[in-house]
């Protein structure tokens, strides 16, 4: 049975950061992959800046305009930092070597690598290695950069560095973050789209989708948890009280169970877990 992996999805991006969430397999780097002009769409349209993906004068336009890190970034590991972004630049057409110093110079100065611009790129960290893959994609001066699970091998503080990296270049152009990690979403992106299954569930800003499971977000102490809870359950921690559970409820779910605020995860996960108990 053939399957497919966007199934009638309709979005439209407008300026500024978009996060597109969902979890592993839900159809993301595919759509990051046709809007990179990678892939082609068996039917319906894409239309990025007034140009059709699907053409070859679109095409050329597209890459033209775009600024694409991939999941998997290859990079040439006995180049230095300086030398790959020089070689980035003559494949984006960028000949005139002042031309190219000066854009390259931006770059370093934008993901804060200056200092190691003369390492070898396998000496470099993990999260220095996808700053370096946003400072690729920078040059030529995209006006849509497409960045795919940029953070999940990053520690807590590459993490919040990079998010904040992201944040200061949407100012005047589309940054599409693909991601499964909510917390990215949370602090960075004004608008959202949630695709499981290559179905879209949910798009809007994150306040909208938090707003739809206000008054629904409760904890249980683990002596109340009942058989009945484990569909809605969202996380569990441990507290010096003992266990604590997070549920989904309309209904107050047992005798000592408290309200607290819904935050972006218990939202995603509500419309996650709502299209699996549908389904």
């Amino acid at each position: 049975m053939e399957k497919k992996a966007l199934n009638a999805l309709c979005l439209q991006i407008e300026q500024g950061m978009f996060g597109l969430v969902g979890p592993n397999g839900a159809g993301k780097t595919t759509l990051m992959r046709i809007l990179a002009t990678l892939l082609r769409p068996t039917q319906g349209w894409v239309r990025i800046y007034g140009h059709y993906v699907d053409t070859p004068e679109g095409k050329a336009a597209i890459r033209g305009m775009l600024g694409y890190l991939p999941q998997e970034a290859g990079f040439h590991s006995k180049l230095t930092v300086e030398q790959e972004l020089d070689y980035m630049a003559l494949l984006k057409g960028i000949t005139g070597s002042v031309e190219r110093r000066r854009q390259i110079a931006m770059a370093l100065e934008h993901i804060g690598l200056q200092h190691v611009r003369r390492e070898r790129i396998h000496a470099l960290s993990g999260g220095m290695k996808r700053r370096l893959g946003i400072g690729m994609a920078l040059l030529g001066n995209p006006r849509l950069i497409i960045v795919d699970e940029p953070t999940a091998s990053l520690d807590p503080a590459e993490r919040v560095r990079f998010r904040n990296l992201l944040l200061r270049l949407s100012g005047d152009r589309i940054v599409i973050l693909s991601t499964h990690i909510i917390e990215d979403v949370s602090h960075i992106c004004s608008d959202l789209a949630v695709i499981k299954n290559g179905t879209l569930l949910f798009h809007g800003s994150p306040r909208q989708l938090v707003s739809q499971v206000e008054g629904q977000v409760w904890i249980v102490p683990e002596q109340e948890l009942r058989e009945e809870h484990a569909a809605h359950l969202i996380s569990s921690r441990s507290t010096r009280e003992g266990i604590e559970h997070r549920v989904l409820s309309r209904a107050k779910p047992s005798p000592s169970a408290r309200m607290t605020e819904p935050t972006l995860e218990d939202a995603y996960l509500w419309v996650v877990q709502r299209e699996t108990r549908r389904g």
